[in-house]
């Protein structure tokens, strides 16, 4: 373990436990665009990311649940990993090595990101005790099949749940600009740009430390 776990874990034992903070979903892109190198590098880097020092001290300071959803096209979304919740870093690190090893689901489908929001939303039902409900969407591609990602935003705000998204601009130069259009709702929702996979590592894990230490700072 390193020091700055060490420390992390010190400064939770110090804390008296939360309720809480944030409910995560983690919903990854895994249409036809995305080969099999593409997916391994999304699912290792996000795994990476969840252990950054920083990133996994807030998730477990905050008692985070955390979900993972493999997404295509249409009636083609999985809940892979089920709601979990971070209470420690033993439960971080499981997490973690869960998401980097969870066999892909499809692999030859379209891209139906408004089906992909609106199966997720459901869940959160499953956690109303989370102060803060958050969707994680990464993709490659526009929404080419379904229901339009823009007619699910009123049904995310009603439930108060934030989409956030990550851009991979490995074909398509103008994603980000169609995602801050037409996929992220609620208030402070951004958009992070990877100029290709091989960026998704480190793209991920700075989209992660803003989202999850705002919890943080919310809390102080």
């Amino acid at each position: 373990m390193s020091y700055l776990r060490i420390l992390a874990a010190a400064l939770c034992l110090a804390r008296p436990a939360s309720a809480c903070d944030l409910a995560l979903a983690l919903a990854v892109d895994v249409s036809g665009s995305v080969d099999s190198s593409e997916y391994r590098i999304q699912m290792d880097g996000l795994a990476a990311g969840l252990r950054d020092p920083v990133v996994s001290e807030a998730l477990v300071r905050g008692q985070a649940r955390l979900m993972l959803v493999q997404w295509t096209g249409t009636s083609r979304q999985r809940i892979t990993i089920p709601w979990t919740k971070i209470d420690g870093f033993d439960a971080l690190d499981t997490f973690a090595a869960k998401v980097s090893a969870d066999p892909r689901v499809w692999r030859n489908f379209s891209t139906a990101i408004g089906e992909a929001l609106e199966m997720t939303v459901n869940s959160f039902l499953e956690v109303p005790e989370c102060k803060r409900h958050l969707i994680d969407i990464s993709g490659d591609g526009v929404s080419n099949e379904g229901v339009e990602p823009t007619e699910i935003r009123d049904l995310l705000r009603r439930q108060g749940i934030t989409v956030n998204a990550i851009a991979i601009e490995e074909s398509e130069p103008d994603l980000t600009a169609y995602f801050f259009e037409n996929v992220i709702v609620g208030e402070g929702a951004f958009v992070v740009s990877a100029a290709g996979f091989k960026d998704y590592p480190e793209r991920i894990r700075k989209k992660l430390l803003r989202e999850v230490t705002r919890q943080t700072a919310d809390r102080r």
